[in-house]
């Protein structure tokens, strides 16, 4: 591909957020304070959202462009936290090109059928992954809105002041080719992914052509969202932890980087105070579940900060991904129903280790769980603000 350069209303052109917390962490940079989202803060432990999806699917309330742009700005408002992440759901791509898929309560994605042989590869590749580019309006639509509310809001300092010349970036979402193919060999969740597993080892052909189909669908979904107004771009592989690291650099980690191809030629133009002008491209961002052995390798397929799940401690982390990148994580999800003095002091402790690396984003080591008291989210916001300040 070659080099885009976003719109100069693109709110890193505009310098709405180039210059905020999240996206100084990503390149690097530690501000006055380190910043903090939560995986899954948009949704289901919000009573708000509750009310909003009332007799909404899932799916529905993804391609629902007002809504899904307001579940997206619910936490953000409610929390104050330094991003809002874009609400939707790893196989809304696949809805949007055709792919019988619906997501049951309580169990996950369930497709039509399962695509674990060359049959069943050959049937769902003959799609054109480019069919998504003409689906794509929801999804624009629903950036667009987002951001539009977002480019009036910031994150409070540790004092409640509000940063001036920042507004709040949204991170765009997508699932990671590995994740998709999981789901697709098996027709739905499962606790091994054998299934995909299987297909990789038994049928190298189909399976490089599951991945290379997945990777180019993820990835100009994750395009779209960029090009439409958010600041960051996130992949995330939920289940590449099942793998060993020498199947992730041989079957996985090519697919990853062809997917993060579709926004790395994504750049904008900046101004420093001294009036010099540069091209910076637009943050990267990887996370993985139980992938503390893949940390190196999903930071070489080209991404400027690796998420770490909670399993392991961020000073760790440092030594398996190389000196220099910044880091996001990590506090275990489970705390967040502890007492607050137990809470607290893990929080502080995963802020002390993120200190290992050059920037750190504060994060769950992991998704939020549906049953988690929002005050206690809002609460931890303002003690990573007023620690790290």
């Amino acid at each position: 591909m070659s080099g885009v350069i976003l719109s100069p209303q693109h709110p890193l052109s505009a310098g709405l957020t180039s210059d905020s917390r999240l996206v100084r962490a990503y390149r690097g940079e530690r501000s006055d304070a380190t910043p903090v989202w939560f995986m899954r803060q948009a949704g289901r432990s919000l009573p708000e959202y509750r009310d909003l999806r009332v007799g909404t699917r899932m799916l529905d309330a993804c391609l629902d462009p007002a809504m899904a742009s307001e579940i997206t700005l619910q936490p953000v408002r409610r929390h104050r936290v330094d991003a809002g992440i874009f609400f939707s759901d790893i196989v809304v791509p696949l809805k949007l090109v055709g792919v019988d898929v619906e997501i049951q309560p309580g169990r996950g994605p369930v497709f039509g059928r399962a695509y674990a042989d060359a049959a069943g590869v050959a049937e769902l590749t003959a799609i054109d992954p480019a069919r998504l580019d003409e689906a794509s309006a929801p999804i624009t639509e629903a950036v667009a809105r987002t951001v539009a509310e977002l480019n009036t809001t910031a994150p409070s300092t540790g004092s409640g002041q509000v940063p001036s010349g920042t507004a709040t970036p949204l991170i765009g979402f997508a699932g990671a080719p590995f994740t998709l193919a999981a789901y697709l060999a098996e027709g739905g969740p499962s606790k091994d992914h054998l299934a995909a597993r299987t297909l990789m080892h038994a049928d190298p052909g189909a399976w490089r052509a599951l991945m290379d189909w997945t990777a180019e669908l993820t990835g100009r979904f994750l395009r779209t969202q960029v090009l439409a107004g958010a600041s960051a771009a996130q992949l995330f592989d939920s289940w590449a932890g099942a793998i060993s690291l020498a199947d992730y650099e041989t079957h996985v980690a090519p697919a990853s980087a062809a997917a993060l191809a579709h926004v790395h030629d994504l750049a904008y133009e900046t101004t420093d105070a001294s009036g010099a002008s540069s091209t910076r491209s637009v943050p990267v961002v990887h996370f993985g579940v139980g992938t503390g052995e893949l940390l190196g390798a999903m930071h070489a397929i080209g991404v400027d900060t690796v998420g770490v799940d909670y399993r392991i401690p961020l000073d760790v982390a440092v030594e398996r991904v190389g000196e220099g990148v910044p880091l996001q994580g990590n506090l275990d999800p489970a705390l967040l129903a502890a007492p607050w003095p137990v809470l607290e002091a893990a929080a502080r402790e995963v802020l002390r280790r993120g200190e290992a690396a050059p920037a750190h984003v504060f994060n769950l080591g992991h998704g939020v769980p549906p049953e988690t008291d929002p005050t206690v989210l809002t609460r931890v916001a303002e003690l990573v603000h007023e620690a790290s300040a």
